[in-house]
């Protein structure tokens, strides 16, 4: 049987709280696609989308809290870049969720074959 445990992944509770809430926006998803296959910095991300500055440099607050992306200092620009080593850590919790749905289904399942 399939348990779900956080800490098994290296999560805490708040760190899974965190990442399914930056996931849970369409920018956000998009700032990670577009950061993980090439950097940019926070002016060049606000180009892309129709907000405020303001607007993205707190979508990219939301993702750093997450872990999802990581930002560095390069001359007077803030640089963003993704983070798949974390985003492999929320696929596997992901894949967790699912073995445990697929084998209440399949118990399910075998429940209502026995009447």
């Amino acid at each position: 049987m399939v348990t779900y445990d956080a800490a098994q992944l290296d999560l805490t509770d708040d760190q899974v709280d965190r990442i399914f809430r930056a996931l849970a926006d369409a920018t956000r998803r998009d700032i990670i696609g577009r950061t993980l296959t090439e950097e940019s910095s926070i002016s060049e991300l606000a180009h892309r989308y129709e907000m405020s500055f303001a607007a993205v440099r707190k979508h990219i607050t939301v993702l750093e809290e997450a872990q999802l992306v990581c930002t560095h200092r390069s001359g007077r620009e803030r640089r963003i870049r993704g983070n798949p080593e974390h985003l492999q850590k929320a696929q596997a919790l992901l894949t967790t969720y699912e073995r445990l749905w697929r084998e209440r289904i399949d118990r399910l399942d075998a429940l209502l074959a026995e009447d």
